[in-house]
C-alpha cells in the first residue's frame, strides 16, 4: 500500500501539471519546500503550502510569519513583467499569466499570479499587497477571496502608505489562517450578530460601472438579505472621486491641496457611514477582466482606491458571473483595524454566496 503524497509534494505536482497553461509563477522551489515540511508539520500551520507575491516575498514580514508557524512556500508567483505598463498584469516563467477562467482575459494585477496560484488550486493562500486594489482586483476577476489589510497594520515597504499587505486565499476561513499568525496581537473574535447592518453603493457617487456587473453585483446582495445575512441600512455612500488625489500621494505630494481635501472629506463620510453600519457593501470593479492589452482608458481601481487612501481592511468575495463567464466580486468594507471583525462578516456572506471553481 503506498502513502498518500505531502501536502507539499500535492502542490508541487499541480503546479507541474497546471502552470505551464497558466503563467502564475515566476519561481518554483521543490526541493527547498519538501526539505522544510517535515519540521513544518510540528507547529501550527502544520504545512500548509502557500506561495508568496513576486521574487522579493519570501524576504516580506507576511512571508516570515507564516514559515514561523509552520506554512511551507513553494514558489514565487508572477507579477507585471520588467518594462511593461502598469495596465500589463503578469509575466510567468511560462509566459504571460492568463485568467483561469478566460485565457484571453487578464487575471488582475498587481497580485496576478497569487490570484490564479489559488484560482486554479495550485495552493490554497498566497501573499499579496495592495496599494490600489492589487489584491482586490485579482481576487475578484479570477473567483476568490482576497483581503487588504488595514493600512499600516503590518509592515509595508511602500513610502507613499497606499499599499498594505494582503492575502489570496480560496475562503474566508482560510484567509483567518493568515491573519491568525501574521497579525501582531491576534485575537479571535465572536461570530457576528445576524443579520449585518449594511449600506450598499453601486458606484461610491462616482464611477460608471458596467451595468452587467452592477447586476450581478446587487443580485448577489439581494441573496444576502433575504438569506438574513444583511440588512441594508438607508447610508447613502457618496464619495469624492480619489483619482487624483491617489496619483498626487503616489508621486510623493501628499501635502498637495486638493489631495488633502478629498482625503479628509472621503474620510469624514466613510467614518459617518461605517458609525451608521459596520459594513459597506460595493462591487469590486466597475468592469470585468478586459484582454491582455490593457484595460485603455477606463480605470479598474476606480472603487478600490479610495480605501488605500482612507486605510479601511477591505475584501473581495466571489459574487457570481458575467454571462460571458467573467467571475465578478463583492467588495466589503469595514472600520479601520476590524479587519478580523471583517473575516468573520465575510465568512457570513460566504455561507450564502456559492463558490465555484474553475
Amino acid at each position: 500500500m503506498t502513502s498518500r503524497p505531502s501536502a507539499v509534494a500535492r502542490a508541487l505536482e499541480r503546479i507541474a501539471q497546471r502552470d505551464p497553461a497558466l503563467g502564475a509563477f515566476i519561481e518554483v522551489w521543490p526541493e527547498e519546500a519538501l526539505a522544510r515540511e517535515p519540521g513544518a508539520r510540528e507547529l501550527p500551520l502544520r504545512g500548509l503550502p502557500f506561495a508568496v507575491k513576486g521574487r522579493t516575498g519570501i524576504r516580506s514580514y507576511a512571508a516570515r510569519r507564516l514559515i514561523a508557524a509552520g506554512g511551507v512556500p513553494v514558489g514565487a508567483t508572477s507579477v507585471p513583467g520588467p518594462g511593461t505598463t502598469w495596465q500589463t498584469w503578469g509575466q510567468g516563467a511560462h509566459g504571460r499569466t492568463v485568467n483561469p477562467w478566460r485565457a484571453d482575459r487578464t487575471p488582475g494585477g498587481s497580485s496576478a499570479g497569487s490570484a490564479v496560484a489559488v484560482a486554479a488550486g495550485m495552493v490554497e493562500l498566497a501573499t499579496g499587497s495592495d496599494g490600489a486594489g492589487s489584491v482586490r482586483i485579482p481576487a475578484a476577476w479570477c473567483g476568490v477571496f482576497g483581503l487588504k489589510t488595514t493600512n499600516g497594520l503590518l509592515p509595508s515597504p511602500d513610502r507613499s502608505g497606499l499599499a498594505s499587505a494582503g492575502v489570496l486565499a480560496r475562503s474566508a476561513a482560510v484567509a483567518e489562517e493568515y491573519v491568525r499568525h501574521v497579525l501582531p496581537g491576534y485575537a479571535e473574535s465572536a461570530a457576528p450578530s445576524l443579520p449585518l447592518a449594511a449600506a450598499y453603493s453601486e458606484d461610491l457617487g462616482f464611477a460608471e460601472v458596467d451595468p452587467e456587473v452592477a447586476g450581478v453585483v446587487r443580485a448577489a446582495v439581494d441573496r444576502l438579505v433575504a438569506a438574513g445575512t444583511v440588512h441594508l441600512v438607508d447610508a447613502p455612500c457618496v464619495l469624492l472621486d480619489p483619482g487624483r488625489a491617489w496619483q498626487a500621494v503616489r508621486g510623493g505630494a501628499a501635502g498637495d491641496p486638493e489631495a488633502v481635501a478629498v482625503r479628509r472629506a472621503n474620510d469624514g463620510r466613510l467614518d459617518a457611514l461605517l458609525a451608521a453600519a459596520p459594513l459597506l457593501l460595493t462591487p469590486v470593479t466597475p468592469n470585468r477582466p478586459h484582454g491582455h492589452e490593457g484595460p485603455g482608458d477606463l480605470y479598474s481601481t476606480a472603487l478600490t482606491w479610495a480605501f488605500n487612501l482612507s486605510g479601511h481592511p477591505a475584501a473581495s468575495v466571489p459574487a457570481g458571473f458575467t454571462g460571458d463567464g467573467c467571475p465578478v466580486g463583492l467588495q466589503l468594507v469595514a472600520a479601520r483595524g476590524a479587519d478580523v471583525s471583517l473575516l468573520g462578516m465575510a465568512r457570513a456572506v460566504e455561507n450564502v454566496l456559492p463558490t465555484v471553481r474553475p
